[in-house]
């Protein structure tokens, strides 16, 4: 695997944004252990073509470029804010505008965030089984946050930072099984 990449995706459509943020914190804490090329993308760069969109031709070319890194990713981090029980509509658009096959086997990170615990299960009811449809590998930790666990806009939950630090130990096992290097998990 040469000049491995990291992309994270949030389906946040404002910024400041909990979820961006989140969804950044662990594709730089991945980043910079792994030395990996990385970028971070929400809706609002996709810009105003997503919500017209009905093919991925129809997105202009901002919005193709997103596309083209999200594919060529190594590594994908995704995250949504939580509405009303699931992620939002235009991070599941984003998605719907991608060939079915362009994400199998690709390892996902799976992020949410959201108002209280009530809404935890998000991950688990609504993202793992949508990147099981493109048939890529989502890691077994999925990490939840609430917005108790961030303080002006950043976490700081030392049990959610935990949490993601298991995810990002299992991102070290899957590079060091693609790219046949011994990388210890710290």
């Amino acid at each position: 695997m040469s000049n491995p990449s990291i992309v994270g995706f949030s389906g946040n459509f404002s910024r400041p944004s909990k979820t961006r943020a989140f969804v950044d914190l662990v594709v730089q804490n991945i980043a910079s252990r792994h030395h990996l090329s990385h970028r971070t993308y929400d809706v609002e760069d996709v810009g105003s073509s997503l919500g017209a969109a009905k093919w991925q031709r129809d997105l202009d070319a901002q919005a193709q470029i997103v596309v083209a890194d999200v594919v060529a990713a190594d590594v994908l981090v995704v995250g949504s804010p939580t509405y009303k029980g699931s992620y939002t509509g235009l991070f599941k658009h984003f998605f719907d505008l991608l060939d079915p096959t362009a994400l199998r086997g690709k390892p996902v990170l799976l992020t949410a965030t959201g108002g209280g615990e009530r809404h935890a299960l998000v991950v688990e009811h609504q993202l793992r089984p949508l990147f099981g449809f493109f048939e890529a590998f989502a890691l077994p930790t999925a990490v939840y946050a609430t917005d108790k666990d961030f303080t002006d806009g950043v976490l700081r939950s030392e049990l959610i930072l935990k949490r993601a630090a298991q995810a990002v130990d299992e991102i070290a096992v899957l590079l060091a099984t693609k790219s046949g290097l011994r990388i210890a998990a710290e």
